[in-house]
């Protein structure tokens, strides 16, 4: 009987690898002459769903899938699909509840019939099952179920196996999304799964977390260290997100505290004799760090060297935010080696690099030679490497710097335009923020003023003229040498340039000064040239103008036109206030009419500065720019009038401030590194960043703060009143300490040794040997007094 079961088994399992070897020999046969992926007509396809055989009912899941994916029509196969949720093949079982899960919303009712059977599959022996179950019922997008939801979730909290721990977490959210009135149940859902000891469940409640209730802080306090200890092993999506959620929670949770740093004691010969500035404080103040808050970032070091860049960005993150300088020269290795990364991470990175250089340059040093551009590195990281070596500049060893300058004059002869721009700009920067440097940078930006291109030019005289504007003093031959080159400027930029550089010089003594030479050459071409350009020949015409006004008044006048530079517009108005009172000059007064010649001061009316002022107001009285006019008129007001002389100087003599041109990234030192507003820029994301940015709370003012208390863990053993696991030999060396045994003498000087144990041993035992000689002894003595009283009393009654 068993051979002949044994013969039918045997049979069966031949005949089912036939029909496998069949098959697939057929579609070998078939592959070049039709698509694998051939449709099946309606009625062959619901045919091998309402098939009892499994693989047929596969076969024709696969073909639904396939059409589904390609944007087929495969809601008529619905309610046959769905009759097959309950198949005991776990294959079947995967695939319909994909088909589920995108087909749910459209038919609710019969989505509905099959929540009896997803519930059944919660209790399933198999944990992927019970986690495919729950993923299922919480992915079907119907309102109604929200309740059995959130049972199934409350199941899958308290279930053996992780892997249906961490599918219960990633339920929450669908299910809140589903009814936001399940909110009460699911927090206390999330208190679980928070402090669950598998760091992966964990990872998965704090993404909950963070979509359900992020400013739910209360929940976190009794999770935070071991959410900090599980912090390492976590995957990277949830490292991601307990670093985001742990950074927002120190902000909130500690306090910045601060400490006077003490002066270095400096001691006597002996050391016992202090010096008297022992107690004095220096007034540089250091943060101190919460002990609760340095757990975190020591928990964080670690995650520097992981495989995944945004989590290092993150770490990165964390330290600049909340750690001290310590912390963030430990974070800029890692974050410079991103650099090997492809091209696309190297931008990120190289903005985040930026970000964090901004605040900690001096750090960056050591790591100069990273930022050295190569010509396979796209514009975007080249121009970021520019604004790092220019921010760390002021910060090098003079050969540091040399190498840094010689970098950016072998771009300055690049053959990309924006490349030769920007490093123009970045000398401009370092001269700027280095003034040692300054005379070498003003050489390589002359030497720009040949080039044939426009833009360029423009951009170097720009740079110069902030330069010259540092020490004007110095620069009176480099201004003449400028004043050479606008007979081969063509931009109307570098030409707008030159000639306000050559007015700002134009107060120079007679045998010095070229402005009225470059005022009279340009008022030759003055129709030729272009607004910008004819802008500030007037503005120069009416310096030059005033300056001779200045010579040729009285001296009080010409005083306070060669005030100091360094007074401001304030003093210079107190000044004037008093003369104009006595002059019966008012602040209101006409203007004269454009159809009437100008007023001009007794004069000699035969000086060729007078008649070079009014003949440039005549080219500019027809002018076709109203601005040119407008501003012309603004000036021969101010000129005509010999008791407006004052004034005149005060607006267009007055000291100028000297520029300062910010790195390009200032305006995103604000926006958190990691983010993607910062990637694109204050530009293009605006001030408040992308939609979607948040940025990170205020620090929590001192005494404000929660109770440190409340992060103490209750959730372990010991809260429900049982002992921790302890070697026997701790627990023997505490019962030891507390019967006061491990101490020797009475002040306790210092622990028995194996000897003094083994003496002890020793004279216990000859004590109790001793003893029980003596005690034997006793009772042989009173065994012969009680024999001997017995003996009396018998030969008493004997006698009597």
């Amino acid at each position: 009987m068993y051979s002949i079961i044994l013969a039918g088994l045997i049979l069966t399992s031949a005949r089912e690898l036939t029909l496998e070897a069949a098959q697939s020999a057929g579609s070998a046969r078939t592959v070049n002459s039709r698509p694998s992926n051939r449709e099946l007509p309606f009625a062959q396809t619901k045919k091998l769903l309402d098939s009892r055989n499994d693989r047929e009912i596969l076969e024709g899941l696969r073909k639904v899938i396939s059409m589904m994916y390609r944007s087929k029509p495969c809601l008529p196969f619905f309610s046959a699909v769905i009759k097959n949720v309950a198949s005991p093949n776990i294959e079947i079982k995967k695939l319909v509840y994909i088909y589920l899960l995108h087909y749910a919303e459209s038919e609710p009712d019969l989505a509905l019939l099959s929540i009896n059977t997803i519930q059944k599959s919660l209790s399933d022996q198999s944990p992927q099952v019970r986690a495919m179950a729950l993923r299922v019922m919480s992915g079907i997008k119907v309102p109604v179920i929200s309740q059995i939801v959130s049972l199934g979730i409350k199941k899958g909290c308290a279930d053996m196996s992780p892997y249906v721990r961490k599918a219960a977490a990633l339920a929450i959210p669908k299910c809140y999304r589903l009814d936001p009135n399940t909110l009460p149940q699911l927090l206390d859902y999330l208190s679980i799964l928070l402090g669950d000891k598998q760091y992966y469940v964990v990872g998965a409640a704090v993404n909950a977390f963070l979509e359900v209730c992020p400013d739910r802080m209360d929940l976190i306090h009794k999770h935070y260290r071991g959410l900090v200890r599980k912090l390492v092993d976590m995957d990277e999506w949830g490292q991601l997100a307990t670093l985001n959620l742990l950074i927002v929670y120190a902000r909130k949770c500690f306090p910045i505290r601060t400490k006077k740093v003490k002066k270095n004691k400096s001691k006597g010969f002996y050391e016992d004799e202090a010096s008297e500035q022992e107690d004095e404080y220096s007034g540089e103040e250091v943060q101190v760090l919460h002990p609760d808050l340095e757990l975190f970032l020591k928990a964080c070091k670690p995650l520097l060297s992981s495989r995944n860049s945004a989590v290092i960005v993150s770490t990165a993150r964390c330290f600049l935010h909340l750690g001290t300088s310590e912390y963030i020269d430990a974070a800029i290795g890692p974050l410079v080696a991103l650099l090997r990364s492809p091209l696309d991470i190297q931008q990120v990175a190289m903005n985040n690099l930026v970000a964090v250089c901004l605040v900690r340059a001096e750090s960056f040093v050591k790591y100069a030679g990273h930022f050295l551009v190569r010509a396979t590195d796209p514009p975007d990281v080249s121009r970021s490497k520019f604004e790092i070596l220019t921010l760390i500049f002021p910060h090098c060893e003079p050969h540091m710097k040399e190498m840094i300058l010689s970098e950016l004059e072998h771009f300055t002869r690049a053959a990309d335009t924006a490349l030769v721009q920007e490093s123009v700009r970045a000398i401009g920067r370092c001269a700027q923020n280095e003034s040692t440097a300054s005379m070498r940078c003003l050489r390589l930006l002359l030497d720009q003023l040949s080039s044939q291109d426009g833009g360029l030019v423009a951009d170097s005289l720009t740079v110069i003229r902030h330069l010259i504007q540092q020490n004007p003093q110095a620069h009176v031959q480099t201004v003449i040498r400028l004043a050479k080159n606008l007979d081969t400027t063509t931009n109307s930029e570098a030409r707008a340039s030159i000639v306000w550089l050559v007015g700002e010089f134009s107060g120079l003594p007679e045998e010095d000064n070229i402005a009225p030479d470059v005022l009279r050459i340009l008022a030759k071409g003055f129709a030729d040239e272009s607004e910008a350009a004819k802008l500030q020949i007037v503005l120069l015409a009416a310096k030059v103008y005033l300056h001779y006004l200045i010579r040729t008044s009285p001296p009080q006048t010409e005083a306070l036109a060669n005030a100091p530079s360094t007074q401001t517009v304030e003093e210079a108005s107190i000044q004037i206030s008093a003369p104009a009172e006595e002059n019966g000059w008012q602040d209101t007064y006409p203007l004269p009419s454009t159809d009437q010649p100008a007023t001009e001061p007794e004069k000699d009316s035969t000086h060729p500065i007078p008649l070079l002022w009014t003949y440039v107001l005549h080219l500019t009285r027809y002018d076709t720019s109203y601005d040119l006019r407008d501003r012309t008129r603004l000036y021969r007001a101010l000129l005509s009038d010999p008791h407006s002389t004052q004034l005149a100087s005060l607006l267009l003599l007055a000291p100028k401030p000297v520029p300062h041109t910010p790195s390009p990234s200032e305006n995103r030192k604000d926006l958190l590194i990691g983010s993607s507003s910062l990637v694109i820029g204050v530009e293009a994301a605006g001030i408040d960043g992308v939609m979607g940015y948040e940025g990170l709370p205020e620090w929590v003012k001192e005494g404000e703060e929660p109770d440190a208390k409340l992060r103490d863990e209750v959730g372990g053993k010991e809260a429900h009143g049982e002992k921790k696991d302890m070697p026997a030999a701790r627990e023997l060396d505490k019962a030891i300490e507390k019967k006061g045994l491990g101490k020797i003498g009475v002040g306790g000087a210092k622990d028995k040794t194996l000897d003094d144990w083994l003496a002890e041993e020793e004279g216990s035992e000859e004590g109790s040997t001793e003893e029980e000689t003596e005690s034997e002894s006793e009772e042989e003595s009173s065994e012969d007094e009680e024999s001997e009283s017995e003996g009396g009393e018998e030969g008493d009654r004997l006698v009597n």
